[in-house]
């Protein structure tokens, strides 16, 4: 058995620096335009016997109805097939999509199919959360697995109850989205008070030549945008203009770890005051072997089992890094990796720093 102690001691100021510049394309996204979630319930058929089996109910009066609709009559307790599967299908509607375009759909067994590999959709479909339906899909599923053998012998490859139907839905109403007019607003993706006064004053600089002002920041998230008169009847070509412009991104400074892998995740410009580390490392060996004790021959005595420990305490060196003022947290990574610190001492030390108030920098564990 090994004990291993370790003691860690340090102190770091983390600063904060901007981003590079980036588009605004990247950075916000429009108000009122945006994708809309359909979905569907439909009855994937042609499947090789790999549907759902009987207690999976409701596939068979689904195709019972079906039936029914086609003009034959036939009671669902007379029915037995393996070749259908009940699905739930999903798809993505992007914004200003008119009548008559196509998308991708995405096709789910919902009982207990074991395989839509080579299934049919029959025409289904697809409604938003206001109920009304945008779409209707049909066609061939593509899966990107498939299961092999039968009883215990069976081999599962990828996930084979889950596959798509490329542009296997054509809309049948446009998209629910607004039109742009007088205004435009933009939303951060990442609110910050900086990042949106920014954005306005980039935008005002543009059009610095259009009054009354085009731009002003709302809020941390939101920056209204008057449309100038000179693009009044040309609202698309002023959206493609701010979506082209750049502005340096103010971000907060943030270390991202993960505990379960090790990694860790952080600005490599970030720069750190003055730092000392003290990394001690105490290591204690306990083995216990077993011994028989055997009387000599001719005497009396019992054969008897005797256990030897063996302790054995191993003080490592202990190891100081200084770091100039200016370094950086690749340079703090560095050093500490230097001296023998792994990933999960490095995630302890900016753990206890954050606990103790020492960084100034949000610490998201995942």
């Amino acid at each position: 058995m090994q004990r291993f102690f370790k003691i860690i001691a340090i102190a770091v100021l983390v600063a904060q620096v901007a981003s590079p510049a980036s588009r605004l394309k990247e950075l916000v996204t429009i108000e009122g335009v945006r994708d809309n979630q359909l979905l569907g319930y439909g009855l994937v058929v042609g499947l090789a016997g790999t549907g759902d089996r009987q207690q999976t109910v409701f596939s068979v009066q689904t195709l019972t109805n079906l039936l029914e609709r086609m003009g034959v009559s036939v009671a669902a307790s007379a029915i037995t097939v393996k070749n259908t599967a009940a699905v739930l299908v999903t798809a993505v509607l992007p914004p200003y999509a008119q009548p008559g375009a196509k998308m991708d759909i995405t096709v789910a067994a919902m009982g207990d199919a074991r395989d839509l590999r080579g299934g049919l959709l029959i025409l289904t479909s697809l409604r938003a959360a206001n109920g009304e339906v945008y779409a209707l899909a049909q066609g061939p599923v593509l899966t990107g697995g498939f299961t092999a053998g039968r009883a215990g012998a069976t081999q599962v490859i990828n996930h084979p109850t889950v596959g798509r139907v490329p542009s296997g839905a054509i809309i049948e109403r446009g998209a629910p989205s607004i039109a742009i007019r007088s205004t435009v607003n933009l939303q951060l993706k990442d609110d910050d008070f900086e990042t949106a006064a920014r954005v306005a004053a980039v935008i005002n600089k543009h059009f610095a030549a259009e009054t009354p002002l085009t731009a002003h920041a709302v809020n941390s998230s939101l920056i209204s945008v008057n449309v100038p008169a000179s693009f009044r009847d040309r609202t698309t070509e002023f959206v493609g203009e701010i979506e082209a412009l750049t502005i340096d991104v103010d971000r907060e400074a943030k270390i991202v770890v993960n505990e379960r892998t090790g990694t860790i995740i952080l600005g490599k410009d970030v720069h750190i005051a003055p730092v000392a580390i003290l990394h001690g490392n105490l290591s204690v060996e306990i083995q216990t072997s077993i011994a028989v004790s055997q009387p000599s021959p001719g005497t009396v005595g019992e054969t008897e089992v005797v256990p030897q420990t063996n302790v054995a305490i191993k003080e490592d060196k202990v190891k100081n890094v200084t770091l100039k003022e200016g370094a950086t947290v690749e340079e703090l990574v560095r050093s500490l990796t230097a001296i023998g610190s792994t990933a999960r001492d490095i995630i302890a030390i900016l753990q206890s720093l954050k606990a103790a108030g020492a960084l100034n920098a949000e610490l998201e564990v995942i």
